[in-house]
């Protein structure tokens, strides 16, 4: 066989890797201000040059340095958006590292490179003035409405340089990764979710085989970290102190108002009755608390009620509300930091994000929502890298909200395990992203030669490139059907594309290949079905014309369309395997509007151009061709396949559906004879390999799956001791 070298292809291949492309300049390390710790600077260095880009990193780890050197080193414009008390502290910070950051709440007050204000403000500046804009304490997009979060996303659409800085999400909140890619531009929340994830009984998951992808993928534009070992890093200097949480229940007498016995909280609006019946009680037990230490303390309350009744029962406690100026705020959230007030009452909206308070490690909470983000980010107030004592949180709530508590602990739990989980899987993509590195998948490839046959592990691009020119006699195969992560997690699967244009321009190299390595005049058939639309991937529900997409493809391709076979489905039986809604008995009873005929197969049948050099004679009867020449071929039993479970791997989204074998078997005696060669270029379990050596036919072909390959090698043997038996009984 002859090497056809494939000049492009390589280049295609990291075309097609889903990762965010660096778009920025490249800047040494030394360029960093020498006050910043070492991953600190590397992260600049990075964001630098990925220019859209987002910086998931615990509290304390310096993302407001990390944040303003970007900015600095970019030299343009930029704006910074943060919540309305992290401003001020924005200014101080970067004061000291030499930068000037200036607070400005209009476009007319601008008079600085740098400039922040508030997420209440943006509609008062013009986002075409900007090179760059920081979203600081990015999780806000979460909380956001859909319509402002939307505006947002619209105002800096063609900013060319973007960076989000929050705290590490877990991988699980698709939500926040959503907005924040969507924000970037890098891709948007459902492109996202049809790529990587999938929908069933249990909801969204992440696909099996997507995993690395969407992890890589994540890498490739945002560095998670929670300590600066997750990059390699010394900890030295970002070592957590103590953290010790205690739940005061205060005991309530009697039962919620309607209730004889309270049998527990049923939803929004008994959580509410009871936080406003029992404020009294909580509130004089923080009170207590408090009085008995004279250090500093922050008070964390949910309800106006809570927030004025506890400012009375503590004579030195000043309260920050919403009612406030800016200024206002401002100027008693700095006295507090500088310890010119001993006891500061807010909410978790108005100080829990964004805000450094290592000047105290004593809090409580006054009751407690469902929230588990705000519970964590007023926690994070405190408990950061760079407190010096160990801190201290109560929880005081009535003895009938002691589910809350419970649920939020458990949500703690999970979140700071699936926060370990989303480190653990990005780590080596990040590492590689911070050294410029590119990253890439092991590419294994191996050959099996047989009696008869030869099957190859690998590309079917590079492999049928491999095989001599018009040796091919017919070719029976089913590529792919547009479904992402279905079965292998890499770009070299044609089925990993993004779009239909993107799948084709991958099927452009095999179906050329195949072109050559097949004799003139002779035939390759193509295994197809419709394609469902799904709203979610696709922004409705219906059907994609897979099967002429197909034709038009092997036409440009220079092949023929020669004809087509329409193979019957039983309906009911893909009804149960599929769950569609369009075959079920219920739809047909309740709006048949949403019902279609079952998808039928298709084998479509090209010709390659020329004079086919040795006449193809089948040995069948005139009463086979009667039957095999109507349009429509019956009687093909779906479950007449190879075993497949024994190539089925953990992560895959489906099972493997092996061609019929009659299906098979029909396209090789019609169309080749005996001893031609068949080729198979998406082997599967080498379905096709094992017709055509049972028919007397010799095989090729190659299958990108190491475990389809493996069971192919067995099944290839297997079809070689059925010929040996049958010539035996012959």
């Amino acid at each position: 066989m002859g090497a056809v070298a494939i000049d492009d292809y390589q280049s295609f291949l990291a075309g097609k890797q889903m990762l965010a492309p660096a778009a920025g300049p490249t800047i040494a390390p030394e360029q960093v201000h020498p006050m910043l710790f070492p991953f600190q600077r590397d992260i600049v260095c990075w964001a630098v040059r990925k220019a859209r880009c987002a910086v998931f990193a615990d509290t304390g780890l310096g993302k407001t340095f990390i944040q303003i050197e970007w900015a600095r080193l970019l030299g343009c414009p930029t704006l910074i958006i943060a919540p309305l008390t992290v401003a001020r502290q924005t200014v101080k910070e970067a004061a000291k590292i030499d930068v000037v950051v200036q607070y400005a709440r209009n476009q007319g007050e601008v008079t600085a490179p740098i400039v922040i204000t508030n997420y209440e403000m943006i509609q008062h500046f013009d986002p075409a003035k900007f090179g760059a804009v920081i979203l600081d304490e990015s999780s806000i997009l979460k909380a956001l409405d859909g319509k402002t979060r939307q505006k947002l996303t619209d105002m800096f659409q063609n900013t060319p340089h973007r960076l989000c800085c929050t705290a590490t999400p877990a991988p699980n909140d698709r939500a926040e990764i959503g907005n924040h890619s969507e924000f970037l531009g890098v891709m948007t929340r459902s492109d996202m979710l049809s790529s990587f994830f999938v929908h069933d009984d249990d909801g969204w998951r992440l696909k099996g085989h997507a995993q690395d992808a969407f992890f890589r993928w994540l890498a490739s534009w945002s560095l998670s970290i929670c300590t600066p070992s997750d990059l390699g890093y010394d900890d030295d200097g970002f070592i957590l102190p103590a953290l010790t949480v205690d739940a005061v229940l205060v005991d309530v007498a009697g039962a919620l108002e309607g209730q004889l016995f309270f049998t527990g909280l049923k939803g929004i609006q008994d959580r509410l009755r009871v936080r406003q019946a029992t404020v009294d009680v909580r509130c004089q037990r923080v009170a207590d608390l408090v009085d008995d230490d004279d250090g500093q303390w922050i008070i964390w309350c949910g309800l106006n009620k809570e927030s004025d009744l506890i400012t009375k029962l503590i004579p030195d406690a000043v309260q920050v509300k919403g009612t406030q100026t800016p200024e206002s705020k401002a100027q008693t959230i700095e006295a507090f930091q500088d310890g010119e007030i001993r006891v500061l009452v807010t909410k978790p909206k108005i100080a829990g994000f964004g805000m450094n308070f290592q000047n105290c490690h004593s809090m409580a909470f006054v009751g407690l929502s469902d929230s588990w983000e705000a519970y964590y980010q007023c926690i994070r107030r405190c408990w950061r890298f760079g407190q010096q004592s160990p801190v201290t949180t109560y929880v005081v709530l009535s003895d009938w909200e002691a589910e809350i508590y419970a649920n939020i602990m458990r949500k703690e739990t999970q979140n700071q395990k699936m926060r370990r989980y989303l480190i653990e899987h990005v780590q080596e993509f990040e590492t590689k992203e911070l050294a410029n590195m590119v990253q890439d998948w092991k590419y294994e490839t191996d050959q099996t030669d047989g009696d008869g046959y030869t099957w190859m592990l690998g590309d079917s691009a590079e492999r049928v490139a491999t095989v001599e020119p018009d040796s091919v006699g017919l070719s029976v195969f089913s590529p792919p059907f547009l479904s992402l992560y279905t079965y292998t997690p890499t770009e070299r699967d044609v089925g990993n594309g993004r779009t239909v244009a993107e799948f084709y321009d991958h099927m452009r190299y095999i179906s050329t290949a195949l072109l050559r390595a097949t004799m003139p005049g002779r035939l390759a058939c193509v295994h197809v079905a419709q394609v469902p639309a799904m709203l979610v991937r696709d922004g409705y529900i219906g059907m994609k014309d897979f099967r002429g997409k197909t034709i038009e493809h092997f036409q440009e391709a220079g092949w023929i369309y020669h004809g087509e076979v329409c193979i019957d489905k039983d309906p009911q039986a893909q009804a149960i395997r599929t769950k569609s809604k369009a075959l079920l008995f219920t739809q047909l009873h309740k709006d048949a509007s949403w019902l279609r005929p079952a998808l039928a197969d298709y084998i479509l049948v090209f010709r390659k151009p020329g004079e086919n050099p040795v006449p193809i004679k089948p040995s069948i009867t005139n009463n086979q061709w009667i039957e095999w020449a109507r349009p429509i071929w019956y009687g093909i039993n779906e479950t007449d396949t190879l075993n497949k479970a024994e190539a089925r791997e953990e992560r895959d989204e489906r099972h493997i559906c092996p061609l019929q074998l009659e299906t098979i078997r029909r396209c090789v005696l019609l169309w080749s004879n005996p001893g031609d060669l068949i080729c198979d270029p998406f082997g599967g379990i080498a379905s096709t390999g094992y017709v055509a050596l049972t028919e007397d036919r010799q095989f090729i072909g190659c299958e990108l799956k190491a475990s389809y390959y493996q069971a192919g090698v067995r099944n290839l043997a297997r079809a070689i001791a059925t010929k040996e038996q049958h010539s035996l009984f012959a």
